[in-house]
């Protein structure tokens, strides 16, 4: 896949992580944190961090390649305190062995910049949480969940519009079976879907290890599911179509989207074990706003 296009998938698949941008290095209200900010001069702000983060992204793609290559998705969980850029920083000084001196400083600098956008950005969404109120993709329009046709790991057939238009909220969790952080937070999902079957909401999983209907680890995951005592509806689609993309560019786990009846993604995704309290409250927050939106 083309960097570029990489660059645009990591915006809408690591929302969470606020994708930013430097643009605003004069704006003195964004270097205070936006205290004297209005709302509309935060967005602005916000989109120009968002921006030139992407922009940092989108150059000198063959080592970003690299870097995102090397990223070891059993490790690449970001931990609470940490944002995309200090994940980036972890990933790039585990693999500086495939870089040359003045590559590994380029890309640490890089990465650095994109760590204290994205302090800038935590920042302005505390101080103006309403400029996060709808996600859009980039162009006006609310983001799409991929669509996709898959199965269950029981083999029973799953389309996403059906699923998706059945509830009134539909929290996606991405996982893999090898993933510590994953599997540790299995029961407390299974417990978040029995209260949203309560409000005619559902969870549901994707095992990346099961795409493409991999017998084996399809055999696998059922079993670290039962053994968790895990019995919400996991899925799995193929790897070619545009679900299968998307979760190719998923690179820390566990992540967690929040889907309303429309199928449209509510808000940022949740990157890290919902067990996190960060993560609890902001999963919480989301849900409310889906269902909120579907009764009114």
């Amino acid at each position: 896949m083309k960097m570029e296009k990489m660059a645009a998938l990591l915006l809408a698949a690591l929302m969470v992580l606020s994708l930013a941008a430097c643009g605003a290095k004069d704006d003195s209200k964004a270097d205070n944190g936006g205290e004297t900010a209005t709302t509309e001069e935060a967005a602005a702000t916000y989109k120009s961090l968002m921006d030139r983060e992407n922009e940092i992204l989108s150059e000198n793609t063959d080592l970003w390649e690299k870097v995102f290559l090397a990223a070891d998705k059993g490790m690449a969980m970001i931990e609470d305190g940490k944002n995309y850029g200090d994940f980036l920083l972890d990933t790039i000084e585990s693999a500086k062995d495939q870089f040359s001196d003045e590559e590994y400083a380029l890309l640490k600098a890089s990465a650095q910049e994109i760590s204290e956008i994205e302090n800038k950005l935590t920042e302005l969404e505390k101080l103006h949480p309403e400029i996060l109120n709808e996600e859009t993709d980039g162009n006006g329009d609310v983001q799409k969940f991929p669509s996709f046709e898959g199965k269950d790991l029981d083999g029973n057939e799953v389309k996403s519009d059906e699923l998706f238009s059945a509830n009134a909220v539909t929290v996606v969790n991405f996982w893999f079976t090898t993933c510590s952080p994953c599997v540790g937070e299995l029961s407390d999902l299974d417990a978040l879907n029995q209260e949203l079957a309560k409000k005619d909401g559902a969870l549901i999983g994707v095992n990346t290890f099961t795409l493409d209907g991999d017998e084996a680890a399809i055999s696998e995951a059922k079993d670290v599911l039962a053994k968790k005592g895990a019995a919400y509806q996991n899925v799995y689609f193929d790897s070619d179509g545009e679900a299968g993309k998307f979760t190719a560019n998923i690179f820390a786990y566990p992540t967690t989207y929040v889907i309303d009846r429309n199928g449209n993604i509510v808000g940022e995704p949740i990157v890290g074990a919902i067990t996190e309290q960060k993560q609890t409250e902001t999963l919480q927050k989301l849900i409310d706003q889906a269902l909120a939106a579907d009764m009114g």
